[in-house]
């Protein structure tokens, strides 16, 4: 069984040689060292052998985003600027200015060149009346035409070692992050009427990319990011209803229309929202985060949902950065053992994201091998 096999079988719930694995961000075709880019952390030559490894041995999961052409400007991008500029320690600053009625909204986000992130460090929206104001801009109309050609061209290059997932946020996603954490949970839980418009304002343009998307490139998996804005401690489950489940029930029926497999994203606690998610429908749920990081059990979820999902997970990143090998070795066999206990539509071993400096250093390497070494010995 090759490794494209095997990650399908997985998904349609049909038996499988052994457990796939992946290592989430890192697929072994996106990092790309020899591209001279001051940002590029995979220049350092602490990445090569995890690399090497990622392409030769993983189940290869490559992300791909919504990508569309021939649209032209909407409402918003006309009403946009934005500036760059870098200081003296070289980070990268972006300055999105919108006009809104006779408010001026200001974004700024900031790259540092040693870590594979984008930091927002203000936010769009500062209060209700900027919220407000926003809404009276007209959501996009024309969404243009599907472009296919990076998913096309990356599946192409995997050939049998994997398959391309398409990415894309939820409604939450787009409107959550326009906000700073405080003022977003405090907006979300008091301000439901008016929070719902902006999850509307986001909601037909993004449907009817996936729409198009999902009948263009047929039987693919998906990955829903989001919901976790809106899981315990951030809102209460009645919330989850309202912005997650309400909103991304749709997208899942879309993908499985076109015979592809919706997985929904949602780090942090699950126990009070398992049976939330499983009621959108979905066909597989990551990272499922090992406590403290999260509140269940792999076992647990297994036990409960594995029927209905295909299970994604539960190497929690920063044990992959910190323990000993041979602590993590236990983790890595704990995590096989209970992913694939009983009864069970799937699961695919992942950790829940990867490190994002520019050195990568020689224990995260040893454990990603651990990995290697415990999944092709596992029986």
């Amino acid at each position: 069984m090759n490794r494209r096999e095997r990650l399908l079988a997985t998904l349609r719930g049909q038996p499988v040689d052994r457990p796939p694995f992946c290592f989430y961000e890192l697929n072994g075709l996106d990092e790309r060292p020899e591209v001279d880019d001051p940002y590029n952390i995979y220049t350092h030559p602490s990445w090569a052998p995890l690399i090497e490894l990622t392409r030769q041995k993983t189940d290869r999961i490559v992300m791909r985003s919504l990508s569309f052409t021939g649209a032209p400007p909407t409402p918003l991008d006309e009403r946009t600027t934005i500036e760059q500029w870098t200081n003296e320690k070289g980070s990268l600053f972006t300055r999105r200015t919108v006009r809104a009625g006779k408010r001026l909204l200001t974004e700024i986000t900031r790259r540092d060149r040693d870590v594979n992130t984008i930091w927002t460090v203000e936010h769009l929206f500062k209060d209700t009346a900027d919220l407000q104001a926003f809404l009276e801009i007209p959501p996009q109309e024309y969404i243009g035409e599907p472009e296919v050609s990076a998913v096309l061209e990356a599946e192409q290059m995997l050939g049998d070692t994997g398959i391309v997932m398409l990415d894309t946020p939820d409604p939450l996603c787009e409107a959550a992050q326009l906000f700073d954490m405080a003022n977003y949970t405090v907006i979300a839980f008091h301000e439901p009427v008016l929070f719902t418009r902006l999850l509307d304002w986001f909601a037909g343009p993004l449907y009817r990319k996936i729409e198009a998307l999902a009948e263009c490139l047929p039987g693919h998996l998906w990955r829903i990011y989001g919901p976790e804005y809106a899981s315990p401690p951030y809102l209460p489950p009645r919330l989850f209803r309202a912005y997650v489940v309400a909103y991304d029930t749709p997208i899942v029926h879309t993908i499985q229309r076109f015979g592809g497999y919706a997985r929904i994203h949602s780090h942090g606690r699950l126990k009070l929202i398992l049976d939330d998610i499983i009621s959108t429908g979905c066909d597989a749920l990551d990272p499922i985060e090992p406590p403290p990081q999260g509140d269940v059990s792999l076992a647990y979820v297994r036990q409960r949902y594995g029927e209905q999902l295909v299970l994604f997970g539960n190497l929690e990143a920063s044990d992959i950065e910190t323990l000993p090998p041979a602590r993590f070795r236990e983790k890595v066999r704990t995590a096989l053992r209970e992913g694939t206990s009983g009864n069970g539509r799937g699961f695919v071993l992942m950790p829940s994201a990867c490190p994002y400096g520019r050195v990568l250093s020689p224990r995260a390497l040893e454990n990603y091998r651990v990995i290697v070494e415990e999944v092709e010995n596992f029986s």
